[in-house]
């Protein structure tokens, strides 16, 4: 008897790509199989994915990048993706379709929803990206990362908390050493791409730590491309001894070594600090759809477990007085740890796997 099959759609972003490659490493521990369908973007993040995932990448369009003449050719490339979509699907007859949103997850999901294929989509924030929030009135199920989620009237949702990758959920609740007089780590990310306020800022922070505390700091910071060299340059010229990056392949690594995580409030970013269990500083991005970033710091902040401070008042000042309040209470920290793995979801992604199993079902009986 053949596996059934299940074809998951997510965009081109780290904060989609994670959460779906977590539910592939389930599902296919469950004996299905799976099929990933994204875009370029996407396909960046597809080197950690199981090797047995088939991976489709499609050709897909939005609104928010390029000129005008891109722009009026995005209705004909979702069309056209659309109806390769629909073709394929005919072909795969797979059990459920999952998005977890971005533009690439329309084919998939408008597809499953015209030949009334079994659907869902798992939104990873706090307030609905744009291709979700037209979607949950299409599909059978509604699972959320972040609660509460703001849900269209009617719409009901299951929490299901923000799936993690399995090299994340290998290392949860890593035992975390608190800051001392001795070798400390501090990782900087700003997602999938980087920040460049963070490059702006941080650096600067950290060379105004008092050199008692200077001297026992190691940086980890990922960088976009433009800046890495100018970051790079200056922690050099400080002193400061800092591995910079555009990624960082072994992340759950590196932020279960650091005493304190420097971050952009991302959906996994936060969740994987609530299943590692880190002291935290969040500057959630301003211009966000819906200010969403916000929405998902609010868990960690909620229960002591990280700072967050709003982008407008991301200065160098005001960053190396957070580091030192964290760095400078060890007994403090070790309670900001523990508070991030009070609101964690380690099983989030088995959750959601239930779901999937439980949407297939009722599929299979129509």
């Amino acid at each position: 008897m053949t596996a059934p099959l299940l074809i998951i759609a997510a965009g081109g972003t780290g904060g989609h790509m994670f959460p779906a490659q977590a539910l592939a490493e389930v599902m296919l521990a469950r004996g299905w199989r799976v099929k990933l369908t994204t875009d370029a973007r996407g396909a960046r993040f597809t080197g950690g994915f199981p090797h047995t995932v088939e991976i489709q990448e499609i050709s897909s369009a939005t609104f928010a990048r390029g000129g005008i003449a891109a722009k009026l050719l995005v209705p004909f490339r979702i069309i056209g993706g659309v109806a390769g979509a629909v073709m394929g699907l005919m072909r795969d007859k797979p059990a459920v379709v999952v998005g977890f949103g971005g533009y690439p997850s329309i084919p998939a999901l408008t597809a499953a929803w015209i030949l009334r294929r079994p659907r869902m989509i798992h939104e990873q924030n706090g307030v609905l990206g744009r291709v979700n929030a037209f979607f949950t009135k299409r599909v059978d199920m509604v699972a959320c990362g972040t609660w509460p989620t703001a849900l269209p009237e009617g719409v009901e949702a299951h929490h299901t908390g923000n799936p993690v990758r399995k090299s994340v959920l290998e290392r949860a609740g890593a035992g975390y050493i608190a800051p001392g007089d001795y070798p400390m780590e501090l990782l900087v990310i700003g997602g999938s791409q980087g920040a460049r306020i963070l490059s702006e800022v941080i650096p600067p922070a950290i060379a105004n730590l008092p050199l008692d505390v200077l001297r026992n700091i190691r940086v980890s910071h990922q960088a976009r491309d433009e800046d890495g060299q100018r970051v790079t340059e200056f922690y050099a010229e400080n002193g400061i001894n800092a591995d910079v990056q555009p990624f960082f392949h072994d992340m759950p690594r590196r932020m279960s070594e650091a005493q304190l995580v420097i971050s952009r409030a991302g959906a996994s970013s936060v969740a994987d600090l609530s299943i590692i269990g880190r002291p935290s500083i969040l500057i959630p991005y301003a211009a966000a759809t819906g200010d969403h970033q916000s929405a998902n710091a609010r868990g960690l902040v909620g229960a002591g477990a990280a700072i967050m401070v709003p982008e407008n008042m991301a200065n160098p000042e005001s960053i190396t007085a957070q580091i030192e309040m964290v760095l400078g209470h060890p007994e403090g920290a070790l309670q900001m740890s523990r508070a991030a793995m009070s609101v964690g979801k380690p099983d989030a992604a088995e959750d959601l796997a239930q779901m999937v199993e439980a949407l297939a079902s009722k599929g299979s009986q129509r």
